[in-house]
Order: structure tokens, then sequence, then C-alpha cells
């Protein structure tokens, strides 16, 4: 059986700081406005709509005792609809699709509605601890770093200079300006709006079009101090003593920007589709989830994509598009040197860079993206991939219909 992609939405990604736009906006009122954009824009009988699978990587506080199910009671689903919260670190999102186009693919479930939230301004990154980032015992014999460190790792081993991920960077908030410019994301992108009906915000907020080498050169490098007082580039070099130096190349220019959003996408069987009168845009061929080595951590988008084109019976070249997730500048760009992919098919409409990661809901994100821009450049496949906190790596392979 085969699981078939009928909508896909997503807030504007708002800076995720206090002085944000969505800063006074909850979590759940985030994703409840996702929820209610999918059962509106589809005249969707929510009866149908089996189960909520959403992803939060912080999944504390406002954000906590299953925020899925709380969204679907609070968007007014019907009780029929369950939800279940979870945790795949950045790929979370992504995940939550994954795992609904199984229990399709299964025949366990015929629709259900998979994303993901995260309010990073008001449940701050890392407030849930756990003993992978905070346990002296598991980073000393593990050689666990933050993301920075591994990102810098990556640049380093690979030759990534400051001038190259700048170049990328830039890239990125040009590409994502143009796009909003030409109403690339008018489909997807749902405004928030308070309790009033007035909007909050109905565009990203952190897109800087005029962003240069120049303007980027100014930033001084964000882990340089962690990495050698903190004794984090120590360790690296120890599970990487190829690497005698480190160098210290991402920024915030360079890097993901912290802010908030939600996403939805709604999955279902052909079935339960031609049942409620939907016309499918898309289908998910495959998927896949890797692990790969913890200290340098964010190289798991490579055999991810490889696995699941392969479970698909497809090679890289038969892949008209890719979304990689711009964690850190070096990561897409070690994508595409391992893969040989051209930039010109890779994060066409800029990426986390320009427009931000919202931990929970960026893979789900990527996957509303990629419809978009296939059904509007006419092509017809494309990959969504992220790399992964701890050392993992998570792929989607999507055919137009």
């Amino acid at each position: 059986m085969e699981a078939y992609i009928y909508d896909a939405v997503r807030t504007p990604r708002g800076k995720g700081k206090k002085d944000g736009s969505l800063y006074d906006v909850q979590p759940l009122e985030l994703l409840t406005t996702v929820f209610k954009a999918i059962r509106e824009r589809n005249n969707l009988d929510t009866k149908f709509v089996e189960d909520a699978i959403i992803g939060c990587v912080t999944p504390v506080g406002e954000q906590g005792a299953d925020i899925a199910k709380t969204a679907a009671i609070a968007s007014g689903y019907d009780n029929i609809t369950a939800g279940v919260t979870l945790n795949r670190f950045c790929a979370s999102g992504l995940e939550a699709v994954n795992q609904a186009a199984a229990y399709v693919m299964s025949g366990q479930v015929d629709m259900l509605v998979a994303g993901g939230v995260e309010s990073m301004s008001r449940v701050p990154m890392g407030s849930d601890g756990g003993a992978l980032f905070t346990n002296p015992d598991v980073i000393t014999k593990y050689k666990i770093v933050p993301q920075g460190i591994s990102a810098d790792l990556i640049a380093t081993k690979y030759g990534y200079d400051r001038k190259s991920l700048d170049e990328f960077a830039s890239v990125s908030h040009r590409r994502a300006a143009k796009s909003w410019e030409e109403n690339r994301f008018s489909r997807s992108v749902v405004a928030v709006k308070d309790v009033n009906g007035l909007t909050v915000t109905d565009k990203d907020e952190m897109i800087r079009p005029d962003t240069t080498i120049d303007t980027l050169a100014k930033l001084n490098p964000s882990f340089e101090q962690m990495g050698q007082y903190g004794g984090f580039d120590a360790l690296a070099i120890q599970r990487y003593p190829e690497v005698e130096t480190m160098r210290h190349v991402h920024h915030a220019g360079n890097s993901s920007a912290i802010v908030d959003g939600a996403a939805l996408v709604l999955i279902g069987s052909k079935a339960m589709g031609e049942q409620l009168g939907l016309k499918p845009r898309a289908k998910i061929r495959s998927f896949a989830v890797v692990g790969a080595e913890p200290t340098i951590m964010l190289l798991g988008p490579v055999p991810a994509t490889l696995k699941a084109l392969k479970k698909a019976g497809m090679n890289v070249s038969d892949i008209d598009l890719f979304e990689v997730n711009e964690a850190f500048a070096a990561v897409p760009m070690r994508f595409m040197e391992e893969l040989n992919v051209s930039a010109d098919k890779v994060n066409v409409n800029g990426g986390a860079i320009a427009m931000g990661h919202p931990l929970g809901a960026t893979g789900a994100m990527l996957v509303g993206t990629l419809v978009d821009e296939l059904e509007r450049s006419g092509k017809q496949t494309g990959v969504v991939t992220l790399c992964v906190g701890g050392g993992m790596g998570i792929a989607t392979v999507v055919e137009r219909v």
C-alpha cells in the first residue's frame, strides 16, 4: 500500500527570542494554527483522522504532556483522533511524517496528520537536560561535543574555509528572499493570528536579503571559546587525531537561526483520499534512518539518503531536488560534495540559515517546501534529509503525483 501526501502547511518562522514576533504565542497555539488549517483547507471530516504524530525536541513545560493529543483536542478534531509526541532531535518532524507513512503503508491506519512544533523562544533548547549533554562520564567516554564543535570539525577535516561557508550562507538568504518575493511559499504558509483574529505574523522573520560575505565576515566564531576553554576541541581531536588543530569557522550567520514554528502534513491511503474527495499531491516512496559516529555527529544525511534511495530502487541521479537541512553550512556542503550533487538542486528556496530551524518542526516544513517546489517547477522527485544530534541521519524520498 502507498502513502500519499494530501496537504502540507506551516506557520511562518518567528525569531526565537523574547523580541521575536511569536514570543507571546504559546506552542499549543502554533500547533493548533496548522491543525485548523489542514482541516479547513481540505474540508476535512476529522473523524477519519485516526492519529496525530508530532515531533518536539524539547517536550517539557508548555510543550509537554503530549502536545499532539492536546492540539487535536484544542483544534476541535473529533475525539477519535489520537496523538503522540516524539523526539528524534532535529529529525523529529520528518520522523513523524515517516512514521505516519509507515502506518499507512502497513495498512493499519488510513489517514493521519504528522508534523512538529518548537517554540524556542518560550522553551529554550536544552531545557529538558539529558545524560547525552550533561553527564560528564558519558561526554568524556564517548567524546560527545556540542553540535557547533561537530560542524567545525567537519569543516576542518574536509577543508571548508570560512569564506566558502559564508558564501553558502549568503546564497541561502538570497534564495529565501527571492522565494518570498515570488510567492513560492504562499500555498503552504498560514498566518498566525491572535484571539481577535488579527495577524501576528505571516512571513518568515529572519531573512536578510542584503547578507554578503563581507557582512558575515564581521561576525565572530560562535564555538571557539567553548572549544578551546571548555575542552571540547581536545575531545574531538582525541577521536580524530588527524585533525591537529580545530578551525572555528561557524558563527551565527552561517548556522541555522533559532526560531519558533509549527508544521503539519496530511497523509493517507489512496482509498481514504478517494472516499473524502481529496486529490493527492505526492507520495512517499521510501524513508530511512541511520546511526552515525557521535563526535562528528552531523554526517548522517549521506548514508541516510543512500539507504532511502536503495529502498526505492533509485540513484542520486534520479532525484530532481534535495532539501538538506542547513543546521550548519558545512552539512549541506559536505552532502553536495560527497554525493556530487549540483548546488542548483539543493535548497533552491533557501534554508534554515536564512529562515531558521524550529527543531521539532523543520523536517515536516521541508516536506511541504519540497512538494510545493516540485509542483511549481514541474519536477518529479525529491529527497528531504537532516543531520541529527547524537550521530544520526534521516531521509525521505518523495514523488509528485
